[in-house]
Formats: C-alpha cells, structure tokens, sequence
C-alpha cells in the first residue's frame, strides 16, 4: 500500500504556497504569526491559520492540528465558507501524512462538497488532487490516474491564479508514480518532465532525482537508477530535509535488496529510520524497519525480529482492523452523497419536465377559453385548433426521440468507457513518440548518427505499442459487436489442448498482472493425439478462463490465510472417453463448503467478498457447456480444494 510516501509531503509543503507566496521556513511562520496578531477581522484570521497550518505540515503534526482545527472553528463560527474548505483541506493533508487516511477523506470530501457547491475552483481542483493521492497510498493507481488528470483538467481552467503552477507539477509526479505500477513508460515520461521542471529548484529537484531513480531501475537501467537515488539523498541531506531523506534512502535499500546486496540495504535503511525517527515520521519508521527486517532475515535473526516488531507496531497503528472499517464507511457516504447528487439531478429535470407539461396545459386551457368566448369565429378557431394540435404531436415526437437520444447516450457512454484505456495508451505513446522523432532530428543535425538511429528504434517500439492498444480498442469493438449477435457463434475444429494451455496462462499472467507477489505451480496434464474437437471456441474459451480465474482466486484466498508451508497448485487436464473429452481444471484451495455445493451454478449466486464477484461466471460456463450438448460437474473437499469437470461429445 505505502511505496513513495514524498508524494503526500510535496502536497503538504506545496498548500503553504496555495493561498500565499512562499512557505515552509522559520522567517515565513513568524511573519504569519505576526500577521494574525495584527490582523484585523476574522475571515483574515481564519485565512492566516490555514496558512499557518500548511507552512507546518512536515514538521510538527501537533502544530498542524492545532492551527488547521481552530481556523475552521472560527470558520464554522462566522459562517466563512471559503475558510471552512481551506481548513478542511489542509487538515486532510496532515493526517495524510501522518497515516491516517479515513480521517483524510473525512476532511477532503467535506472540503470538496463545499468547494463544489460554492464553485470554489482552485478549492475543488486542489481536493481532487489530494484525494487522487490518497487512492494513490491505496494501491488504487487507476483511480489516481483518473482523479489526477480530473484536477488537472480544471487547473487548465485557472492558469493565471497563484499556486496553480506548483499544484498541476504535483499532478504531474502523481500521475508518474501511479503509472508506475502498470505502465512503465508513461510513469518515466511523467517523471522526467518534473524532474526537467524541478532542476532549478533546490529543495524538490531531489525529490524528482530519487523518484525517477526508482522508474529507471524498474527499466533495467541500474546504474542511472543509483547515481539518481545517491544524489538524491545528497541533497535532501543538504536541504535538512528528514522527509526526503527518509524517503530516498528506503528507495536505494530497496534496489539494494532486490539485488541481494545486504550490507549496502541495511545501510541506507538504517540511515532512512534514523532519519525518519528524528521527526517522528511514522510511515518512514514503516518502510525502512520493514526493508531492515527483510535484510536482517539471512544474516541476524535477532535483528530481523526486532526490526519486524517495529514495523508491525507501525502498520497495526496505521492499517489496523478499526482504520480500515474507518476508511470503508467514509467512502461509503461519499459514495451516497455522490448518489444523491445524482439523484437531485434527476428530481430536478422531472420537474423541470412537469412544469412544461402543466404549462402546456395552461395554454391549452387559455387558448380553449379563448376560443370558446370567440365561438362566432368557428373557421379561425378550429383552425388554432389544428395548429395547436400539431404543434402538441412535434413536442410529443421530440420527446420520444429526447429520451431515445438519452438512452443512446448511456450505451455510448458505456462503450467509449470500455475502448478508453487503450486509447490512452495510443494518445501517450504518440505524444511520447512526437517528442522522440524532434530528439532524433536534433541528434542526425549534430551528426550523431548512432544516437539518431537508437532513438528512431525507440519510435520503432512505441509504434509497435500504438499498434497493439488499437488492436485492441479494435477488438473490444469486435467483441461488443459479437455480443451483440443472436446465437451462440460457428463451432469449428479446435485444439482442445492448446486452447486449455493458452487460457490457464492468461488466468494466470492476469492475476500476477494485479498482484505482484502471487504465485502458484501450473501442472497440464494434456493427452496427446485426440485430434480437434468440433466447438465455438471463444465459448468454450470463456468457460475455461472462468474457471481457471475461479481456481487461481482460491490459492490465493488460501495463501493469504496460511501463508507458511502452503503451496498453491492449479493443474488441468484432458482426455478422450469413449465419444467424449473430459477437461479438468483442479485446485487445492479451501474447496467448496457442502452447504452452497448446490447453488454454485445458479445466476447472481458466489461465495466471494462484495465487489469482488458478480456470480454469473459458473452459471455462464454451465449453460455454455450446455449448449455443446457436453455436461458441467464438480467435484470439492472442504479445505482440500475443488475439480471442475467438463465433459463435451465428439462430433
């Protein structure tokens, strides 16, 4: 969950600059404590103790609390909006760092929901913005990545105000390091244009070295990575600036640790807690006893141990039972509020729509009223009359084709929300390869022949990467247009084998592809010789992949609840009886427990946590299977692991 905590500590020294120029130094505190004992109004006073708050964050948590809490009493008190979302805001920030991030969203929702209904924009942009990075510290990088780039949309619509510069650069690190969980060259291009930004900057230019080091040892390139990482820390020291130096030095252990360098990992870790524990930094105190812990474990188990308690005080402190339930009931009701909103909204255009309706009415009636106290113009009337009436079939029509447009509209909605992520992938890898091809003009000018052609290889790749995300924005079109067909596709002969080792690969590389730190042993088992089988394999396909995806999901529920001496196993098998194949797909997971054996098949029915399962995969695959005229069975022992069982005829 934590990895680069410098995000949330930029965010924090960066809201001193929000509402003032500077911030952060012992001249900038006492100026704005003299400024609050001169200040002449309240609004003023709130304002100064916001700021006030914000030029503390990442030094004294107390102090932080202290002026950000009675800064939004004082709001509360004289019914000062803007304030009130300035203290919320600040507030939310400092317990970000702290850990807390429940208390976190509690403050920044609040401070969003008035932003909004005020139309604060800076306000409503800066929330966004912290709460992108809040789900950052999550683990949630496609919410971040959507967050982000939603606050920096409305940045783009306030340029010229104070702070707007220093906020969309945050966005800019945001969006490199949550692309750096999935998306490699995204994160660097981010990375790099804040680390080119910050190179005048002598307090966050070590920030952008430390962090770019990370992407460039995740690309291979070690060397870079280190040099980076080690300046990093350089400055950070010369700054005096704890935070990062905590922070940079639990990067560099990190690679040192992957590369089984123990002595440099414990170093620097040790070098990172000493600097965290100087400033009571607790998610510093986080990473580097963990990262001590883990060096420890080969060379002092006395050590190791220690270390160890020290990180689980920490994250039983911060990522305990209570916080967790904490941090889901305020989502929750963000999520109401946000459905409500919603809800408002459509209230609102009923009535708007009622009121037509009944004015309409009210017409009608004044034009009868009319016509009847001017019954001796029967020819004119009834002509009015006509007119009227026409005039009530084009709005009947409008309406009818109103509500048509509407529901097209969701359905478009839908689809360019599915086709969207590999868009994104094109329109960065064309923005990247753009930028490439003046690098590689300039170097053929210079008559650096060699560099030219290197970076003409990387445009060659990033073709190659446009190239494959249209394909598959293409194919997701394909696929919906194939859903969208009667009938359940031409069967045709098929390598039943080949088709089974290729969807319990893709199961397998998807669920690694989430979860980093998942393994599980394949076994195929596969009979040779049984020829092709005559099936609709996109249908057989999708039932293989179900169940495949069932059985990775059980080791793995498995693993997290006996994590020593367990191996997870996932293996299938086929082979040919009589007329029939018969595929097996096995796991020795928890099983299925004898009491829900029976409902497993039914629609909307699973076993898994809310959110995580819709329960139609099995009742998909049993009537898929049922299609081909073959049979779908299990075969389960409680806290053993399950079989499924798919018998097809040989046609």
């Amino acid at each position: 969950m934590i990895k680069h905590i410098t995000i949330t500590i930029l965010s924090l020294f960066i809201c001193g600059t929000i509402f003032s120029q500077v911030g952060g130094t012992d001249q900038y505190r006492d100026s704005l404590k003299y400024e609050l004992v001169i200040a002449k109004n309240d609004t003023s006073r709130v304002l100064i103790m916001a700021d006030l708050a914000s030029a503390y964050n990442g030094f004294y948590p107390d102090t932080v609390n202290f002026y950000g809490k009675e800064a939004l009493k004082l709001a509360e008190r004289i019914n000062f909006s803007r304030g009130k979302a300035r203290a919320l805001i600040t507030l939310g920030l400092g317990v970000q760092l702290e850990g807390d991030y429940p208390k976190s969203f509690d403050y920044l929702y609040r401070g969003l929901k008035i932003s909004e209904d005020r139309n604060y924009v800076l306000e409503t942009a800066i929330c966004y913005s912290s709460i992108g990075n809040a789900y950052w510290f999550l683990g949630d990088y496609t919410k971040a990545v959507d967050i982000a780039k939603k606050s920096q949309n409305i940045f783009k619509t306030i340029l010229n105000r104070p702070g707007v510069r220093e906020w969309m650069l945050f966005n800019v690190l945001l969006l490199g390091q949550s692309y750096l969980e999935y998306q490699l060259d995204s994160s660097y291009t981010y990375l790099y244009q804040y680390y080119a930004a910050t190179m005048q900057d002598k307090f966050w230019h070590p920030v952008a070295l430390y962090n770019l080091s990370d992407c460039l040892f995740r690309r291979g390139d070690h060397k870079s990575a280190f040099n980076y990482a080690r300046e990093g820390i350089a400055g950070a020291i010369e700054n005096g600036d704890n935070l990062t130096e905590a922070e940079a030095c639990a990067t560099i252990s990190g690679f040192f640790n992957k590369i089984q360098e123990r002595d440099s990992a414990i170093y620097y870790a040790s070098e990172g807690l000493r600097a965290a524990n100087s400033i009571a930094y607790g998610l510093g105190v986080y990473k580097n006893s963990k990262l001590l812990s883990e060096a420890y474990e080969q060379l002092n188990v006395k050590e190791a141990l220690h270390f160890r308690k020290m990180y689980d005080s920490v994250n039983e402190s911060m990522y305990g039972v209570k916080k967790v339930q904490d941090l889901q009931k305020t989502l929750a009701e963000e999520q109401h509020r946000q459905q409500q909103i919603q809800q408002e909204q459509i209230e609102k255009e009923n009535r708007l729509k009622q009121y037509a309706f009944i004015g309409g009415l009210l017409v009608m009636v004044l034009i009868a009223s009319i016509l009847y106290r001017n019954n001796r113009q029967k020819q004119k009337v009834n002509k009015v009359l006509e007119t009227t009436l026409t005039n009530l079939k084009s709005t009947q029509a409008q309406l009818i084709q109103s509500e048509k447009m509407a529901s097209l509209g969701e359905l478009t909605a839908g689809i360019a929300h599915e086709i969207q992520n590999p868009l994104n992938f094109v329109n960065n890898f064309s923005e990247v390869s753009n930028e490439l091809i003046d690098e590689m003009k300039e170097e053929f000018i210079k008559g650096e022949r060699e560099q030219g052609f290197a970076i003409a290889d990387d445009i060659k790749q990033n073709l190659e990467k446009i190239s494959h995300h249209g394909k598959r924005a293409d194919a997701i079109v394909k696929g919906m247009l194939q859903h969208s067909q009667s009938g359940s596709g031409v069967k045709e002969p098929t390598d039943i084998n080949a088709l089974a080792d290729e969807y319990l690969r893709l199961a397998y590389h998807g669920l690694r592809a989430k979860d980093k730190s998942f393994n599980a042993t394949l076994k195929t088992d596969f009979q040779e010789s049984m020829g092709d089988v005559n099936i609709v394999p996109r249908d057989i396909g999708r039932v293989l992949l179900n169940l495949c995806n069932n059985a990775f999901y059980a080791v793995a529920e498995k693993t997290q609840q006996f994590p020593a001496g367990y191996e997870p196993k996932v293996s299938v098998s086929s082979k040919r009886i009589g007329d029939k194949i018969e595929i097996r797909v096995k796991d020795n997971g928890n099983g299925i427990p004898p009491k829900v054996l029976d409902k497993i098949f039914q629609p909307f029915f699973t076993t898994k946590p809310t959110g995580q399962g819709t329960g139609l995969g099995l009742s998909l695959s049993y009537d898929i299977v049922k299609a081909h005229g073959g049979e779908l069975k299990v075969e389960t022992r409680e806290g053993e692991g399950s079989e499924f069982i798919i018998q097809l005829p040989i046609v």
